[in-house]
């Protein structure tokens, strides 16, 4: 299996809202792109998040499945809602699980 984990940044003008909204669909690509195990996205609550407001975890079956996942139109989808309410930075991480 493969874990991804990305940490979100957002712009001061984002509201709480469309931030729930991120959370939102994100999980519906569970039903909507083939090999999602699973999918985990919150608000940070800790003081050393430097600045990043949201985690998301993401576990596929395989490589290939999250290979498949960033190009996916429901993916895309998502990621331009990211862009459009004002996301400024992020980091992604991404490695097997033994």
């Amino acid at each position: 299996m493969v874990e991804h984990m990305v940490l979100l940044k957002f712009s001061p003008s984002t509201t709480n809202e469309q931030k729930e909204e991120v959370i939102h669909r994100t999980l519906l690509l569970k039903e909507q792109i083939p090999g999602i195990v699973d999918i985990q996205q919150g608000f940070n609550f800790s003081s050393r998040s430097q600045g990043f407001e949201m985690g998301l975890t993401v576990r596929f079956e395989d490589k290939s499945s999250l290979e498949n996942y960033g190009p996916h139109p429901a993916h895309q989808a998502v990621f331009n809602f990211l862009k459009e309410i004002g996301l400024v930075d992020l980091i992604i991480v991404d490695f097997v699980i033994n």
